[in-house]
């Protein structure tokens, strides 16, 4: 169901539509998460540093998916605030066949080049081949999850944030059954893992889809609505190109940080592999508050409601700091605990040192990343894209320079300690620059 968000007490209307993406976004990270844990704890650490290793590179691929994501529920959300439901219709069939395109070719290239992409990170020879299987087989079910992703965009931009929970829930709960099966009960090791994702994430995706075309069919307009628009796609491109530039520079850089951590040995990286999925899944969980303040904030101002985004931030701040430091608690006590559920029996001592050491370095800083994430929420959802991308860059540059920096100083813990100095730097930028854009807009 569509749901206005232009109307209703803010914090109410606010947390309503957040949750869903929230819970959202918990059982989509159980695919990644899934595929680890099963992987290491059922055939071992190399197959969990396998895992790992590929995991930038499925990165780089899943930023443009997530980039489309933001350009066309922006726009999409904009058009709903102002009523204009025909052109709504269109920029989502516009968004679903360009996603078809590219989704499409990406998934030949992937396929195509991933024995370079993972010699050009200098993966490790006892998990190249386990590392390469994973990629390729992930990669050949691209296509499904970049229409999941853009129709779950589009749904969000509608103020619907509970259909892309249902089917998340059914392939999440289908994926970790199947990677059970295939792994521990097959005995198909890392090719288990990555073709329970494939077919989980292609039901999601074809489901998504077809009910996404029911939901458009409902939505009243007059008269029949052109099912391809050039003039919305560069709207569209306009917001999606800076977001997919950003997603795709922060995944390059951390398949530069993922090279360096890859010259420590495939123990630091099954640590860090598990690590990085707890840190992946708290900022994701983040990004959903930020999320939900984007679309809020795009509404309001398709709307010409400008006073409802300064207290949309208010709130999505409260949100996120609360979050943040729940999540920052359990990692901070029960780090070791957590690694070692990824581990096959104890675990190597340095893998569970190593990641521990991550989870220990970062978690206090959450609620820092978080208040940048809601900052990156209005600046997105107003269009401000180039103070969006200065404030993630700073992060991503400085997180790269320190690590290559630290590492000969300190070993893996001088990599672990750049990501508290990035995160708190562009939360500074990014809160500054959504104040400033807030205060703008009221005064116009």
């Amino acid at each position: 169901m569509a749901r206005d968000l232009t109307k209703g007490k803010v914090n109410g209307v606010l947390l309503k539509f957040t949750m869903p993406l929230f819970i959202s976004v918990v059982f989509q990270q159980m695919y990644s998460i899934a595929d680890s844990l099963i992987a290491g704890r059922f055939a071992g650490e190399d197959a969990l540093a396998a895992v790992g290793a590929s995991y930038p590179i499925v990165n780089i691929f899943n930023a443009v998916a997530v980039g489309c994501n933001i350009g066309c529920s922006v726009v999409i959300s904009q058009l709903f605030g102002a009523k204009e439901n025909k052109r709504v219709k269109t920029a989502s069939t516009t968004a679903l066949i360009s996603s078809l395109v590219i989704g499409g070719l990406l998934t030949l290239f992937g396929i195509l080049l991933t024995p370079d992409l993972m010699e050009a990170i200098d993966t490790p020879e006892n998990i190249f081949r386990d590392s390469a299987t994973y990629l390729e087989i992930y990669l050949g079910g691209f296509i499904f999850l970049f229409v999941y992703n853009i129709a779950n965009g589009i749904f969000t931009s509608l103020g619907d944030s509970k259909t892309s929970l249902y089917f998340l829930i059914f392939s999440s709960v289908l994926n970790v059954i199947l990677d059970y099966v295939f792994v521990a009960s097959f005995g198909w090791g890392v090719s288990g893992v990555a073709w329970a994702t494939f077919i989980a994430q292609g039901l999601a995706g074809i489901l998504s889809l077809l009910t996404l075309f029911r939901h458009l069919n409902k939505l009243h307009s007059d008269g029949r609505a052109p099912i391809f628009s050039f003039e919305l796609l560069r709207r569209m491109a306009a917001i999606s190109i800076p977001s997919v530039l950003q997603q795709s520079f922060v995944s390059v850089g951390n398949v530069f940080i993922q090279k360096l951590i890859n010259g420590f040995g495939s123990s630091v990286i099954a640590g860090y592999s598990a690590a990085i999925k707890l840190n992946t899944f708290t900022i994701n969980a983040l990004c959903t508050f930020g999320n939900g303040v984007s679309g809020f904030t795009a509404q309001n101002l398709g709307a010409g409601t400008y006073s409802r985004i300064k207290a949309g931030f208010k709130c999505g701040s409260v949100m996120v700091m609360v979050t943040g430091c729940v999540f920052a608690a359990v990692y901070l006590f029960f780090n070791g605990s957590l690694i070692e559920v990824f581990m096959e029996g104890d675990g190597s001592a340095m893998a569970l040192d190593s990641g521990s050491a991550f989870l220990k370095t970062v978690s206090p800083f959450f609620c820092f990343i978080g208040l940048k994430l809601v900052g990156d929420g209005i600046l997105r959802g107003t269009g401000s894209m180039k103070l969006f991308m200065v404030a993630t860059f700073t992060d991503l540059i400085l997180r790269v320079v320190l690590a290559f920096a630290f590492a000969p100083v300190w070993g893996y813990q001088g990599i672990w300690y750049s990501w508290p100095i990035g995160w708190t730097v562009a939360t500074v930028m990014s809160t500054a620059f959504a104040i400033g854009v807030m205060r703008k807009k009221l005064k116009q």
